[in-house]
This record gives C-alpha cells, structure tokens and sequence, in this order.
C-alpha cells in the first residue's frame, strides 16, 4: 500500500483504521501491527501522531467513535421538528445496514464500555461523556419537538433520553449476545411503541 505523506491524512488514516479493528475486535485484541498493516503507515509515524497504544485508544473514542454517534444518532435530529419520526428512521437506517453490522460487530460504544469502563478510568471518563453527549442530544430534540407540538408538553425529556438511549443500547447487546437480528428488530418494536406514545 502506498505511504501516506500528509501528516493530517496519516493520522486519520491511524485512527479509522483503529476504529474499524477495535470495532471488530476490541480495544485489548487490536494489535498495532494489524493497523500499520491496514495503512501503510511505518510504525514510527505511528508512534509520532500517537505515543502509546492506550493513547491511540483515546483518540478512537474522541474522534471516529465519536463521529460514528453524531452520524447514526444525533445529527438526523438536529433541529428536526418532528424528533420521534427522526428517532423512527435511524432505526430503520440502522437496522437496513444488515445482520453483520447490527449482530456481527454491535454498537461500537456499547463494546468499548464493557470491554474497558471496568479496567481504565481514561476510557471511562471518555465514553461517559459520549453517552452524556447522546443523551442530551435527545433530550434537546424532544424538546424542539415540545416546543413545534409533535412530543407531549409534560414529557420529561432528560429522563425519556435516557431510557431511549438506554433500550437502543441494550437492544445492540441483545442481539449481539443472540447473534440475531430479529431480536433488534423485537426491542426496536418496543421503542417504536415507547416513541409513539410520546406524542400528544
């Protein structure tokens, strides 16, 4: 694979590449060599952009993994009026990605926070403020959605976010653990019916 000579494109080559094998793998499986492999970046300009495994992890979670949230969950409801049919069609989205993607690999979130959470504060902190990041992504377009007439006036809407991200969550370590995306799509089912009953 041909080398990389721009410093910035290196780096994102790293973290994506990162970001796929510890989707797949985990944090603690990934190896380095199998990411230089993936870029055809030396290990020296590894260890330029990132000093340590552990740092590279870090920058996973606060760059790629972190997009990956914005992309499926919170960018669709941004200033959506309507966040409950916003809601409805990334779940759909996600679930047309396939078996593979939902059961085969999981949330990428919900893997690195049972893999790493126990074992390393700096992951932990890291991953608790994307779920705090979610969560209150939700709770502001169900507000919005308050506020245009399309979610009920007395949801509590901090509390109806974290049961929403909640049961999504849930719903990726279900079908994980089942190897079967027809339990996604029965918890999916379920929220449906929570979502529908937030509307006046």
């Amino acid at each position: 694979m041909k080398r990389l000579r721009n410093p910035k494109a290196t780096r994102k080559a790293i973290l994506d590449a990162a970001f796929e094998r510890m989707h797949a793998h985990g944090f603690r499986a990934s190896g380095l060599n199998d990411i230089l492999a993936a870029t055809g970046v030396t290990k020296g300009a590894l260890y330029h952009h990132f000093p340590s495994k552990m740092a590279l992890g870090y920058a996973v979670v606060e760059e790629p993994l972190k997009g990956y949230l914005e992309k499926w969950w919170l960018d669709p409801l941004e200033g959506a009026e309507d966040p409950i049919e916003a809601l409805a069609q990334s779940i759909q989205r996600r679930l047309s990605t396939g078996r593979d993607a939902v059961v085969g690999l999981g949330c990428p979130l919900n893997n690195l926070v049972q893999e790493m959470s126990p074992v390393d504060k700096g992951f932990r902190l890291r991953l608790d403020t994307l779920y705090r990041l979610w969560r209150k992504g939700v709770a502001r377009a169900l507000r919005n959605g308050q506020q245009h007439g399309h979610v009920r006036g007395d949801l509590d809407t901090e509390q109806a976010s974290a049961f929403i991200v909640a049961a999504l969550e849930g719903a990726f370590g279900q079908a994980k653990a089942a190897q079967s995306l027809d339990v996604f799509q029965d918890c999916m089912g379920g929220l449906g019916n929570y979502l529908s009953s937030l509307r006046p």
